[in-house]
């Protein structure tokens, strides 16, 4: 008896063994499956990104080529002219350039090159121009278009209280004017 219940003993043990060692290894085998798929989706994610950064540069792109025709034949010009119609031909240039510069900087924020403390920096610059907030008063219409939760809207928001502080501030020291938004 005493052999028998010795070897049962030994064959339980080794089946438990077994069983520990199947566990563990398909355990191991799903914790790799799971980062695989977590590698997959990140990968994804990733090329999501690039797709949408290489989206951004060819819109970019064509923005400025559309302005840069606009700006160069007053005939095309009239066909994205929203200002009012008592504005000069030469202002209206002006305006699709300093459209073209905000543009960009927009572009540069979307892309995620500047933050958005950084972007407020760049504004306070280009907008301590007085041809560039005449420029943004003449589009208020075209940013009342937009939808107000998004992100152009924002970020109009933002430069509308930036060139509020530029007009109030006391100081000609415009790179102090402010308060940049922390990121």
């Amino acid at each position: 008896m005493v052999t028998r219940k010795n070897i049962t003993g030994r064959f339980g043990s080794a089946a438990a063994g077994m069983l520990f060692a199947t566990a563990g290894l398909t355990l191991a085998v799903r914790q790799r499956a799971l980062e695989a798929e977590r590698l997959r989706i990140r990968r994804l994610e990733l090329e999501e990104t690039v797709s949408r950064r290489s989206a951004l540069a060819h819109q970019q792109r064509m923005h400025w080529e559309l302005l840069a025709r606009a700006i160069d034949d007053p005939s095309l010009a009239s066909v994205i002219d929203t200002y009012a119609p008592d504005i000069p031909a030469e202002r209206r240039r002006q305006y699709f350039y300093a459209n073209a510069w905000y543009i960009n900087l927009y572009h540069l924020y979307r892309a995620g090159l500047l933050d958005q403390e950084e972007l407020y920096g760049h504004a306070r610059e280009l907008f301590q121009n007085p041809l560039m907030r005449e420029y943004w008063e003449a589009s208020r219409g075209q940013r009342a278009t937009l939808k107000q939760s998004s992100d152009e809207a924002r970020i109009g928001h933002l430069v509308d209280g930036l060139i509020n502080d530029l007009a109030e501030a006391d100081t000609d020291e415009w790179w102090v004017v402010g308060t940049p938004p922390t990121s």
